[in-house]
């Protein structure tokens, strides 16, 4: 039986409830995930991040692999675009804080001060108005840069809660600041 046909049972199986076969599927494609992740990120910790989301985003996305004898190359596009996002927030993690670019730009400015200090208080109470999960929780995975796991051990909640509610925090951080730039 060749890598396609074994790709395709495990895959059925999956779908029908059987857990050790998504297991064997992990096993089966965990070298060559991490060596895509690894590939673009350059770092071991954040590339096992990413295939930790990658196996988590296929299982749960399982029924849209239109063609289970390509799981594979199905499973390693997953991993490549998250760790692509992953390398791009990196990336704003890393840039310069915007506060001292902000500041050099404007620093002569009294027009651009004022406009940038009351973009910072428009921020802060969207922040505030959030619930102290949500905010805990964008606080430390974007203005920290936390990692998910990281975030989920210091909480004693599962890393599937984190990414909960930091999306929920982004949704209600960016109604927030909709609200106060139409008000």
């Amino acid at each position: 039986m060749n890598v396609a046909d074994i790709d395709s049972r495990l895959v059925a199986r999956t779908l029908a409830g059987d857990g050790r076969a998504f297991e064997e599927l992990v096993r089966r494609h965990l070298k060559a995930a991490s060596a895509v992740a690894l590939g673009v990120l350059g770092d071991p910790a954040d590339a096992e991040d990413v295939c930790q989301e990658a196996f988590l985003a296929a299982l749960t996305r399982l029924e849209e692999c239109r063609d289970p004898s390509r799981f594979a190359a199905w499973l390693l596009a997953i991993v490549r675009n998250r760790a692509l996002n992953a390398r791009e927030r990196r990336a704003v993690r890393e840039s310069e804080p915007l506060e001292r670019v902000a500041h050099a730009a404007g620093e002569d400015d009294p027009a651009e001060n004022a406009l940038r200090s009351e973009r910072k208080e428009k921020l802060l109470a969207a922040l505030s108005g959030l619930p102290p999960a949500q905010r805990e929780v964008v606080l430390l995975h974007d203005l920290e840069g936390w990692r998910h796991r990281e975030i989920a051990d210091l909480l004693g909640t599962s890393e599937g809660a984190v990414r909960v509610r930091l999306l929920q925090a982004r949704r209600n951080l960016k109604a927030r600041l909709s609200e106060s730039r139409e008000g």
